[in-house]
């Protein structure tokens, strides 16, 4: 995938320049965007499988998010570059060949629909790849766009098309990429993920039997599919520690939480235990 997309990259910002289209040096641009975006994401998956060492004890599994990370900022700018130069050429038009730009957006629109079929598996289970996905998703939008554009502007020699409808591919990739933004910084601020309701976990924590009481709860994504959790249970018979141990990892991998940590505290108000030496005693001494 990044070799054709980086071929047709060169295709497009040629054609573009020739042509003198916005929309398919935008789209020419964009695409830049892509392969360093896709190089960045296949580095990033490689990295991220490098194991752990005792200074990171996660390994670099984080690496992956910060990719995705850089990839919603860069589509920021490449939206933002494209709108300014839109503006210039809404108030003043230049004369577009709208023969090379259909047939370029065309030839576009089939290497993004196959670049966006190489991603598409894997764009639900990672932020790095759906990063990657995204970049891929706006090109796709901008060849459609450089389409209609030449198509207009070759049936009504209307020259607006050109900027109008890149300013309006810009509009939809802002909208992918704040998605993306947003979902890589909540699980570097470690949010609880958006599918998983805390209330939820307390209470299937909480209904254990033996379980008194659940406090210091934290939900959290280390990666893209590895959920963590955190929390104290507060028991009154410690007899029962393994137990609820082994009833919360179950029902926690019920949710989709495979990383658990629980503390097990004892009630204080639950009687104060026997010291061993004490109940050793009084087995002796009874009859």
């Amino acid at each position: 995938m990044l070799g054709v997309t980086a071929t047709f990259m060169v295709v497009e910002f040629v054609s573009g320049w020739v042509a003198n289209s916005l929309a398919l040096l935008a789209d020419a641009g964009h695409m830049l965007t892509d392969v360093a975006a896709v190089a960045l994401a296949l580095f990033a998956a490689w990295f991220a499988q490098l194991p752990a060492t005792p200074d990171k004890t996660y390994g670099y599994l984080r690496l992956e998010i910060l990719a995705a990370l850089v990839n919603g900022a860069a589509l920021f700018v490449v939206a933002g570059l494209i709108v300014w130069d839109a503006v210039g050429r809404i108030a003043n038009p230049p004369q577009v060949e709208p023969r090379i730009l259909f047939g370029v957006a065309t030839a576009g629109l089939v290497v993004n629909i196959i670049a966006a079929r190489m991603l598409h598996d894997g764009h639900k289970e990672s932020l790095n790849v759906r990063g990657a996905y995204l970049h891929v998703l706006g090109d796709l939008l901008g060849s459609v766009g450089a389409m209609a554009a030449g198509a207009v502007i070759l049936l009504t020699g209307w020259m607006l098309a050109d900027p109008i409808i890149s300013v309006g591919i810009a509009l939809l990739i802002l909208v992918g990429a704040w998605r993306l933004m947003r979902e890589s910084v909540d699980v570097l601020l470690e949010a609880t993920p958006r599918h998983i309701a805390l209330g939820e976990v307390e209470k299937r924590i909480a209904t254990i039997p033996g379980v008194d009481e659940v406090h210091d709860l934290h939900v959290w994504t280390l990666t893209s599919g590895v959920v963590a959790m955190s929390g104290h249970a507060v028991v009154c018979d410690p007899g029962n520690s393994q137990r609820v141990l082994e009833t919360v990892q179950t029902r926690m991998a019920d949710l989709g939480i495979h990383h658990v940590t629980i503390q097990i505290e004892r009630s204080p108000s639950c009687p104060p235990e026997e010291s061993e030496s004490v109940a050793a005693r009084n087995r002796a001494f009874r009859p």
